[in-house]
């Protein structure tokens, strides 16, 4: 019987995780080559488990896994995981900003779809959550709901009207909305950033160091761009509200 082939020295975040059995769980990691993968990690919840101190979330891991069946399984079995190291967990809002971004990603991510630029983002995103972030954190989510969108092809261009293709006039203001895109803002719309200023996101989406680039542009508008980016991105995950941002809704009315 031919050996069960493994995937080894993956880098890894734990996205989620739920009970299998008494002592087994299910994990939802993001791989940097092997994408979104569902593992089953036997006897992780036994007190004596190798597992148990290290499948964490928001913390970086080199995984092994074996391969179910041919290769095609949903669920793979995992054979080692190896904690990295270089941050502490995150604490508070940045908590709370990480599993945001772990749920954004268990929605929009298909199954083995490798994302290996959005995952070298995502551990940039993860470091500055674990750092003394300051002013930081808003800019650095916003940019990464911008690169999200734009890896999933989700995000229309940002320097023309997206139904008539019209270039934004620098003066303008102009709102993004789920199901037409860019388009002129109106009395009613919540939040708008003015032609210029979608401009400079594009051109930052654009370049070759992207996340750097993108956080530089967000981060004089991201108050402006946050509604917009949410409303975008509860439309593609669909119903029901995010978990993790009602959670934060929650307990901003307290």
């Amino acid at each position: 019987m031919a050996a069960a082939k493994r995937i080894s020295d993956e880098p890894a975040y734990v996205l989620h995780s739920y009970d299998w059995s008494e002592s087994s769980l299910i994990l939802e990691v993001f791989c940097r080559r092997q994408g979104r993968v569902a593992l089953v990690a036997k006897g992780a919840k036994k007190p004596s488990s190798n597992f148990r101190p290290v499948l964490l979330p928001l913390q970086p891991l080199l995984l092994t896994y074996s391969l179910a069946g041919d290769g095609a399984g949903d669920i793979h079995t995992l054979k080692g995981a190896e904690w990295v190291g270089g941050h502490v967990m995150p604490t508070g809002d940045a908590l709370l900003s990480g599993l945001y971004l772990n749920e954004l990603l268990l929605r929009l991510l298909a199954r083995a779809d490798a994302h290996t630029g959005l995952f070298d983002v995502y551990a940039g995103v993860v470091r500055v959550l674990a750092s003394e972030h300051g002013d930081a954190l808003e800019p650095v989510l916003r940019s990464f709901e911008l690169l999200l969108l734009r890896d999933l092809g989700l995000l229309p261009t940002l320097d023309a009207e997206t139904a008539t293709l019209a270039t934004l006039r620098p003066e303008g203001r102009y709102t993004l909305v789920a199901e037409g895109g860019l388009r002129m803002a109106s009395q009613a719309d919540r939040a708008s950033l003015s032609g210029s200023q979608w401009r400079a996101l594009q051109k930052a989406l654009d370049e070759a160091a992207s996340y750097t680039a993108t956080l530089r542009a967000c981060a004089p508008v991201s108050a402006e761009l946050k509604p917009q980016l949410r409303a975008v991105l509860q439309y593609h995950c669909g119903s029901p509200v995010l978990r993790t941002r009602q959670l934060m809704m929650d307990l901003q009315s307290l």
